[in-house]
């Protein structure tokens, strides 16, 4: 396969620079027992990112915003439910050609695992590591604002009693621009008029936040681009 000279030295430079700051933000972690909650694949990728193993069993998966939201409302009582399955999501955008889990009324998307036994096998392995993580100090809590999160969502998010949380959003919401905590990504598939990209938008949050000092800190500090 024949790649275009600048197309090959643009990758390289691409591996050199994700590499150069992987290895310097995994130097940096001072913070060795955190638990990441999310919504979505951010928490699975910033763990890769860590080189560290998934103490969370929000890997791999997604969450609808309301559901997501009921589950933040009372989360010590979901995580002690135990995991059932359906075969129709109650979102008429869900596809259905994955392993749809409950928890109570809580579905959670494991759009990435194969079938309902592989998703329950590591579910209940992630989530007895979670908990064995007791001190609610070291669980660090996301969310963004897509599939069904609206701004009032995040607006709650923020107000929940969680000592570290963080919100991501693609759009100026009014009232929240004031708030350390929330940071609104720039992104490039609108200007260019492509259909969105879940993961590069994943990956676009760390050019905006410290991640390591975040996990290390509690602090939310901009990053080398400009908001």
């Amino acid at each position: 396969m024949f790649v275009r000279p600048e197309i090959f030295i643009k990758r390289k430079v691409r591996h050199f620079c994700n590499s150069y700051y992987q290895q310097k933000d995994r130097a940096g972690l001072k913070k060795e027992n955190f638990v990441l909650i999310s919504r979505n694949c951010w928490g699975g990728q910033a763990y890769q990112w860590l080189g560290k193993p998934y103490n969370t069993p929000f890997v791999g998966l997604f969450l609808f915003g309301p559901c997501y939201m009921k589950l933040l409302r009372d989360f010590d009582n979901y995580m002690q439910m135990e995991l059932d399955f359906c075969d129709i999501s109650k979102y008429s955008e869900s596809y259905n050609d994955y392993p749809i889990g409950l928890l109570g009324d809580i579905e959670i998307h494991f759009q990435h695992y194969d079938n309902k036994q592989e998703a329950n096998k590591k579910w209940v392995r992630r989530k007895n590591r979670m908990l064995a993580y007791t001190n609610k100090d070291d669980y660090y809590f996301t969310i963004c604002d897509r599939r069904r999160v609206t701004p009032e969502d995040i607006q709650e998010f923020h107000q929940m009693n969680f000592k570290n949380k963080l919100s991501f959003s693609f759009d100026s919401i009014p009232g929240l621009s004031n708030l350390k905590h929330i940071k609104f990504i720039k992104d490039p598939t609108k200007k260019k008029g492509t259909p969105p990209n879940g993961k590069k938008r994943f990956k676009l949050t760390f050019l905006y936040f410290e991640l390591v000092q975040w996990l290390n800190s509690g602090n939310v500090v901009r990053t080398r681009f400009k908001e």
